[in-house]
């Protein structure tokens, strides 16, 4: 039995859906107010709770062999991203948990002190990889997904916004590829006890995803490039009314000013470890774009 927390996220839902095509028993765990119908539907088990209770973690825990935390934090990455991933790791040590797989983020260890959610996962693989569990911490790059809105809105109006520099450059992965990499872990012995940045299967400058929609909806892209100040600016305006908002968009920021890439050696270590070709972002698009 699989234990899959933020199992109506992009990323969770996934997980969910291709443990169920396996007819492998997987509990989601799931808010009252998500939207679970379709991964009840499938044969998951559906487990309503609340990651910020502990005894729901604790109820959560009983009787499953492994777990995948994959759920996100919204703006409470101090109650989600930290606490409830170190309240999961305890519970899964109490009811002898076989694995444990963490999604993390690529370029936790990079100590950005202005966003909370990198701080959060950067201690929670720390706790983890000393919990004496076995595990696999995956820190994926951008997820594929994100970029379907921005691909839908570009072919209503060929217009890109990219905030800040274009040049830096990011490894997208196909939040397909990820949900089955985390899936395997649990079996492969590459994967064990072991950190692994996880990308698509190229590097793309960041002004290269608007020439991808481009490509695909066969139309020169209109891209307007505002500079990261903007940001600050908007972010500084917003710290004397909501100082929590103001937090929060410390992540969107560090995402927007730095490089999130995989190197080819990573890439390839990793589809040898699981034995995958990683999909393209553009062949993801023109999969989902063509449903």
């Amino acid at each position: 039995m699989f234990l899959v927390t933020g199992a109506t996220g992009s990323l969770g839902r996934r997980i969910v859906q291709q443990l169920r095509e396996q007819e492998t028993p997987v509990r989601a765990f799931v808010r009252l107010v998500s939207h679970y119908q379709d991964l009840e539907d499938r044969g998951a088990e559906i487990f309503i709770g609340d990651l910020r209770q502990d005894k729901d973690i604790e109820k959560a825990c009983r009787g499953v062999k492994y777990v995948i935390s994959a759920h996100g934090s919204g703006s409470d990455a101090q109650a989600l991203d930290y606490r409830a991933n170190i309240e999961l790791i305890d519970r899964a040590k109490e009811n002898e948990v076989e694995h444990f797989v963490y999604i993390s983020v690529l370029g936790a260890e990079r100590k950005y002190e202005d966003s909370p959610v990198f701080k959060a996962k950067r201690e929670v693989e720390k706790y983890l990889v000393n919990s004496g569990l076995n595990y696999t911490i995956l820190r994926p790059s951008g997820f594929a997904n994100n970029i379907l809105p921005l691909a839908k809105r570009f072919r209503e109006t060929g217009i890109y916004l990219l905030i800040g520099d274009a040049n830096n450059r990011s490894s997208i992965v196909s939040t397909d590829d990820l949900a089955k990499i985390a899936i395997d872990s649990v079996t492969v012995e590459g994967a064990k006890n072991q950190i692994l940045p996880v990308g698509g299967p190229e590097i793309l400058k960041r002004d290269d995803i608007p020439r991808i929609f481009g490509r695909i909806f066969k139309r020169e892209p209109i891209i307007i490039n505002p500079p990261l100040m903007v940001l600050d600016s908007l972010r500084t305006g917003i710290g004397f009314f909501n100082r929590e908002l103001e937090s929060s968009l410390g992540t969107l920021r560090t995402l927007l000013a730095n490089e999130f890439f995989c190197s080819e050696e990573e890439i390839a270590n990793l589809e040898s470890i699981y034995g995958l070709k990683l999909e393209s972002l553009e062949d993801f698009l023109k999969r989902y774009l063509d449903k």
